[in-house]
């Protein structure tokens, strides 16, 4: 064997570690959603609306706990979550997290119990997050008028919201402008806001990543908390308080260079 055919072999080595970890890593999750489904499609007609809550969000929030340790169990990811653990008992609370990747949502919901999202309404026809997703009463965002109305509801019964302000992943460092939703639902429901930062170097399902390219690995995540909000009088100023704030934030935080797709995408006022 060649002096380069040796140095080349632990490369390709670790390449197939590591396209092995993603594909373990995605079908893992796709498992779980999809075993769940059919118990969430015969459950949800058939439960009481509270008792159905209760059980959709508990077996996703074990669904995601289990995910992120398989996750780290195959070498695949780190995770530092433990700033997330200081909220539990304090609902009812805005959860309103930076958005840069697809597993956002999974870090947050992972490791605290009684979590509604505010989703997407193409997400909550999905095939593997639908059923679910309606069990546990997740939000959809079609209709902001009774999104908000919902989401008032809610909280009022004690749960935590979990909102992107962003309204979708971040196209634009350190941050998109914000959307008015986070406003409007702590304006009504008079919830605090809590703000979440998410940190990570790895450009790994940032908006543009194509969901089977590999990632340099393992992929590190930190999550901090940061100021709470109390509901504002006017959503307005609110916003543009939130977003300054948001921004200063996250101008020194770790951030993962944006894939070109989602660059390209961004409005040319963003760019």
């Amino acid at each position: 064997m060649s002096e380069t055919s040796r140095k080349a072999l632990p490369r390709l080595l670790r390449r197939l570690r590591e396209y092995a970890m993603l594909y373990l890593g995605l079908g893992y999750l796709g498992a779980i959603c999809l075993a769940w489904t059919p118990f969430a499609i015969v459950l949800h007609p058939l439960l009481p609306s509270r008792v159905g809550r209760r059980l959709g969000r508990f077996v996703i929030n074990r669904g995601f706990h289990g995910y992120l340790r398989f996750l780290t169990g195959i070498g695949a990811c780190r995770f530092d979550l433990s700033a997330l653990d200081a909220l539990r008992g304090q609902g009812p609370l805005i959860l309103a997290p930076n958005h840069p990747c697809l597993l956002d949502a999974v870090m947050v919901i992972s490791r605290l119990p009684d979590v509604a999202c505010v989703m997407k309404a193409g997400l909550m026809d999905n095939v593997f997050l639908g059923a679910g997703a309606r069990m546990a009463r997740y939000i959809r965002n079609d209709s902001p008028l009774r999104m908000v109305g919902n989401a008032t509801e809610d909280l009022a019964a004690g749960s935590f919201l979990l909102v992107f302000p962003e309204g979708t992943r971040t196209t634009r460092r350190p941050v998109n402008p914000l959307t008015a939703s986070v406003g409007l639902i702590s304006r009504r429901s008079r919830v605090p806001v809590q703000t979440i930062f998410i940190e990570t170097e790895s450009s790994y399902l940032c908006k543009g990543w194509p969901l089977f390219r590999k990632p340099e690995m393992p992929v590190t995540y930190r999550v901090r908390l940061g100021r709470r909000f109390d509901p504002p009088a006017k959503v307005q100023p609110f916003m543009a308080e939130l977003e300054a704030y948001f921004a200063a934030e996250l101008a020194h935080a770790v951030l993962p260079e944006l894939p070109v797709q989602a660059r390209a995408s961004a409005s040319p006022v963003d760019a």
